[in-house]
């Protein structure tokens, strides 16, 4: 009986266990089911949030660039092709209008429900737009026309290489540009008012670059008597006319309406903008640094802070410039040891400076050769970026001189972006002008930092990302720019490049510019130091020829902050290079690296920083 019992009793229990367990499995089930179903819709309410918010933040981008005919214009877009960008004060005040109204949108966005890319689109574009907000009462800090740019140069330049002509209406449009330059020259005689009202004139020296170079467009035909020879302007015209299938009058009429445009609209917009400038010299001084602005060591402080995306002062940089020239010093004196040099590191510099072996002839015969070993550099390297890179731009290359009217005054080299739809190339521009001021054991290092790997590859690569809102693409930060630029001048050395010990002396010879850049940026805009003694201290720390040290300085003078960009974002990258090797040891691979560098598009360097570090910690695991 009590067998029979304690079975019952064993029957029921394992019944009521079995219906736990069968209850129990049906609601893991359930709840199985139910976090399936919240993790789908979850994903779905990230992925619609992070689209609308991409939307969004193209909507702005495209919206700020029809107003802006110019950068239509520089991304391949033909609407307003005729026209030039609105320069006026009132157009500027409109403009900030704008950028509070995106600001108000783009922060009303809730970011909790963004994916990881999206939520860093919309941390940098509020960042952008606070900067325009804030940077707009320094709005008159700055010199509209000088050496290194300006509408006196741009209008020419960007009608030369920007305006391409394909058809008749497009060849009205750039005759319909020379027109209206009249109206935008007259705008930047009233910047320069304004300025001058404030009491904000750039010195001396810059006022003679700007005549001579505003003067040069205004020579040859139909200006001047030509003895044959077609101004700049329309020696572009006609070359890009005679390739139209137009008839012979079809060709003569429209050169003829762009005669009457230079003539009527052009030359006396010029001439105004010449006499004005001329007058405006008279009144100017010798000051160099931003010191002499109404809040000059404010203004030099955020510039400072917007170019190199970082919060050293002044000071700091100034003495990161010092130590890094002395560590340049030493290197270069283990390169005199190899070439078997008795003397000290100054007579060093004098022989690399003035021995023939290492400059081409200044002669048509010379600037080709040295154009086409830049070609052949830049192919040769272009050969070998299986090894270093996993992602490869398409656009392709072009390596040219600098025009000749503006070479007088343009920098020693530069690079201009492709269209991002493949109708005009990536430009590296090359300034011949003064052949002792181009060595050949600088050429490398040149080719590559404009060319290949340098801002050819970083440029188009973001341009071709099709997962970044627009503003990333075709936006950018001079410290993250530059600094990528002066890390592929290094980058070859590491796979085997500059064997020839005078190539890796240029290499370290273009680095050392850049570390003196620190030095006399920060000297003359907060130490007070004039034009001379930059040019000086050039002189004495560098091999490069005295024309690129006045050149340099003159750029320091108008462009404050600029030049501090490129060795503070080198060191950046390498410093972020060298962390993930240590960290990740035998994972570390060099490809990996630079695709998170150049896949995420321009980033402050704060940012940079935190992209890399994700990096290091998915590699870990």
């Amino acid at each position: 009986m009590k067998l029979k019992r304690s079975l019952l009793v064993i029957a029921i229990s394992t019944a009521l266990l079995s219906a736990c367990a069968e209850n129990t499995a049906t609601h893991q089930n359930i709840d199985s089911k139910e976090i399936n179903s919240e993790s789908k819709k979850n994903s779905e309410q990230i992925a619609l949030a992070s689209k609308k918010a991409n939307e969004l933040f193209d909507t702005i981008f495209t919206e700020g660039v029809n107003r802006s005919p110019m950068m239509q214009t520089y991304l391949g877009i033909k609407t307003d092709y005729d026209k030039w960008n609105d320069i006026s004060e009132e157009n500027t005040l409109k403009e900030l209008a704008f950028s509070k109204a995106d600001l108000l949108k783009v922060k009303a966005i809730d970011t909790s429900l963004l994916d990881t890319q999206t939520k860093l689109s919309h941390r940098l574009l509020v960042q952008k737009l606070e900067n325009t907000i804030d940077d707009n009462k320094w709005r008159f800090h700055s010199y509209p026309v000088n050496q290194m740019r300006g509408l006196h140069a741009q209008v020419p330049s960007f009608l030369i290489n920007q305006h391409t002509i394909s058809n008749v209406k497009e060849a009205k449009d750039y005759i319909s540009r020379v027109h209206r330059t009249k109206k935008l020259m007259a705008q930047v005689v009233e910047q320069l008012k304004t300025r001058e009202a404030k009491g904000i004139i750039a010195p001396k020296f810059v006022f003679n670059h700007v005549i001579r170079d505003s003067n040069n467009i205004l020579v040859g035909a139909p200006f001047t008597e030509s003895h044959g020879k077609n101004s700049t302007l329309l020696e572009d015209f006609t070359g890009k006319i005679e390739k139209l299938d137009l008839s012979d009058a079809e060709k003569s009429t429209l050169i003829s309406e762009l005669n009457t445009a230079l003539i009527t609209d052009l030359k006396p917009a010029y001439e105004k903008l010449i006499s004005y400038v001329a007058e405006l010299q008279k009144k100017a001084d010798t000051r160099d640094g931003v010191w002499k602005f109404p809040d000059g060591d404010a203004y030099f402080n955020n510039a400072l802070q917007r170019t190199t995306t970082t919060e050293l002062t002044s000071n700091e940089i100034h003495n990161i410039g010092l130590s890094e020239v002395e560590r340049i010093h030493n290197e270069m004196r283990l390169i005199m040891k190899k070439v078997d040099f008795k003397d000290d590191l100054n007579q060093f510099f004098d022989f690399m400076r003035n021995d023939k072996q290492f400059y081409y002839a200044q002669s048509e015969a010379g600037r080709t050769q040295y154009l086409n070993e830049a070609v052949a550099l830049i192919d040769d390297m272009e050969g070998r970026l299986d090894s270093l890179f996993l992602t490869k731009p398409k656009a392709k290359l072009k390596v040219k001189a600098v025009e000749s009217f503006r070479e007088k005054s343009a920098g020693k080299a530069f690079y201009q972006q492709p269209a991002p739809d493949g109708s005009r190339p990536g430009i590296y521009y090359a300034n011949l002008y003064d052949m002792a001021a181009m060595p050949s054991y600088q050429m490398a290092a040149l080719a590559y930092h404009e060319g290949i790997p340098g801002h050819h590859m970083q440029i188009a690569i973001k341009q071709e990302l099709t997962d970044l809102p627009k503003f990333r693409k075709f936006g950018g930060y001079t410290a993250y720019t530059e600094g990528w630029g002066l890390y592929s001048e290094m980058l070859p050395k590491e796979i085997g490049l500059y064997q020839d010990p005078y190539s890796d002396f240029g290499r370290l010879a273009m680095e050392l510019w850049r570390a003196c850049r620190l030095v006399v940026d920060t000297g003359i805009h907060t130490k007070k130091w004039t034009r001379e003694q930059g040019i000086e201290y050039y002189v004495t720390n560098t091999p490069n020829a005295k024309s690129d040290a006045v050149k340099m300085v003159e750029r320091h003078i108008v462009m404050p902050s600029q030049a501090t960009a490129y060795k503070i974002g080198m060191m950046k990258i390498i410093e972020l290079r060298e962390k993930s090797r240590k960290l990740l040891g035998d994972k570390f691979d060099i490809k990996e690296f630079h695709d998170i560098v150049l896949k995420n598009g321009p980033v402050p360097l704060n940012v940079l920083s935190e992209l890399v570090d994700s990096y290091i910690e998915s590699n870990k695991a």
